[in-house]
């Protein structure tokens, strides 16, 4: 988060931890799954289930904060945060991540909490309720002042220190306390009267992300969920030559829809085998207390504010005359430690795969989701391939966890004024345990036989019974 904690990870203890985890950062896990053939590969790269995509900017309004460890205290900036939106908005976020970096110009998707480490924490609604009850929400601040018994009054500096710092408390369990007394007395007034409260809805999701089916047919549905109050469909690219078109379920070609319209893909009968997506677009403001994950190990932010801003999803189709025909989707699990990857097949013949030696048979018309555990902070990259050379690509870094990353040396920071210790100098300052310890041992013997092997991939081989199309 600020630019001396990477140098402060470099001299943590667990060396052995360290050199463990920066090996199976660098993973690459290449999927195989059955099929051969010639229709165009999906080159999607996220997990992405819709809404803003934004890059951090940097500390707008702070103030400061003293975290209070065992060996010494750190002082620190605390406040407000501010992305822009791809496609136009401004988003005000607070982090939920204390002990990680913010990477500079990171970019960051719009996600449920159970991708985050909110997911697993029993005050995450508190936290929604801290955001929803003071600054920026309330920008009232002589009533919020008034709220919290501050009768000297608040400033912005003072409002964003002392709901940053109540934030803190419920997202890291962290000791920490705001320098100025206003933004402490806030920061107490808002921890005290915090209630849980639900996980607010996404700003625009498809469900589901990905559907399969036989050519000559409506695939899908594909269901619209928006706080918009309309959306438009941008059909495939190359719907023109195709012949696939969008439509809602009177076969009617559709170019906007709104919350709970059902989208279907119309291939034509003579179709050969492939795939295309369709994409939907709003313009609306984002609901407070949306996680925001990074593409890459930047801290999770949760959001504070925001403008009338772009938001977008994107749904994907498969197609055949026969055979297995698998739509294919992936989504972290911080609940697993992993990614889950679901597959399902509506083809008329089984679809077999393999997956870190176990494999798996799905037959025509069913369902399966595979959990790849991953460890904390790894980076992934996997492809996944199926018939007629369909291809899904997933990229992402695993951060489910609150405590910092024994990699980060290696991050880049943001350029915001830099934490100085309390009564102490930075090589006294020790963050919280990194959750590395905790990988399971099939990642363990991963790494280990990458290191064999020389290699960087770790191949997921699938298989297909019929010859003719393996």
């Amino acid at each position: 988060m600020f630019s001396s904690f990477s140098a402060l990870f470099a001299r943590r203890p667990g060396a052995a931890r360290v050199a463990a985890a920066t090996l199976v950062s660098g993973l690459v896990a290449a999927g195989v799954l059955a099929g051969a053939g010639t229709a165009a590969a999906d080159d999607g790269t996220s997990q992405n289930q819709g809404g803003a995509t934004a890059t951090i900017g940097g500390l707008k309004t702070y103030g400061t904060a003293v975290i209070h460890d065992t060996s010494g205290d750190l002082e620190v900036s605390a406040g407000l945060f501010e992305m822009s939106v791809e496609g136009g908005g401004t988003l005000q976020t607070y982090c939920v991540d204390l002990h990680n970096p913010t990477q500079r110009d990171a970019r960051y998707h719009e996600t449920a909490w159970s991708s985050t480490s909110l997911g697993a924490n029993k005050d995450a609604g508190r936290i929604r309720w801290i955001l929803q009850n003071s600054y920026p929400q309330v920008n009232d601040l002589a009533a919020l002042a008034a709220k919290a018994g501050v009768k000297s009054g608040l400033t912005e500096q003072d409002a964003a220190a002392g709901t940053q710092v109540a934030i803190w408390r419920y997202s890291d369990d962290a000791d920490v306390d705001a320098v100025d007394p206003q933004a402490e007395k806030l920061a107490d007034y808002l921890e005290k009267n915090a209630r849980d409260l639900a996980e607010p809805e996404a700003s625009l999701t498809l469900d589901p992300p990905a559907v399969s089916g036989r050519s000559g047919g409506l695939l899908g549905p594909v269901t619209v969920h928006t706080n918009a109050a309309g959306v438009t469909v941008t059909p495939p690219a190359d719907a023109a030559t195709s012949g696939v078109r969008i439509v809602d379920t009177t076969g009617k070609p559709v170019t906007s829809a709104t919350d709970g319209s059902r989208l279907f893909f119309d291939v034509p009968e003579d179709a050969a085998a492939g795939s295309a997506d369709l994409t939907v677009q709003a313009s609306t403001t984002v609901p407070v207390g949306r996680a925001f994950a990074s593409e890459s190990r930047s801290q999770t932010q949760i959001l504070a504010g925001s403008s009338e801003s772009t938001v977008s999803a994107t749904a994907s189709a498969i197609w055949a005359k026969q055979g297995a025909i698998p739509a294919l989707s992936a989504v972290r699990n911080c609940a697993k430690g992993g990614v889950d990857v679901t597959a399902a097949n509506e083809g008329d013949e089984k679809f077999t795969f393999e997956l870190m030696g176990i494999e798996y048979d799905i037959a025509g018309g069913e369902s399966r989701t595979v959990t790849i555990p991953l460890q904390e902070d790894q980076a992934y990259d996997f492809t996944i391939t199926g018939p007629d050379g369909f291809e899904k690509r997933f990229t992402g870094v695993l951060d489910c966890q609150t405590q910092g990353s024994e990699t980060g040396d290696a991050t880049q920071t943001l350029s915001e004024p830099s934490p100085a210790t309390v009564g102490g100098t930075a090589t006294d300052v020790n963050l919280a345990e990194t959750g590395g310890s905790g990988a399971t041992p099939m990642i363990a013997g991963v790494a280990i036989a990458l290191v064999l092997l020389g290699g960087a991939a770790l191949v997921l081989v699938g298989k297909k019974e019929n010859a003719s199309r393996g």
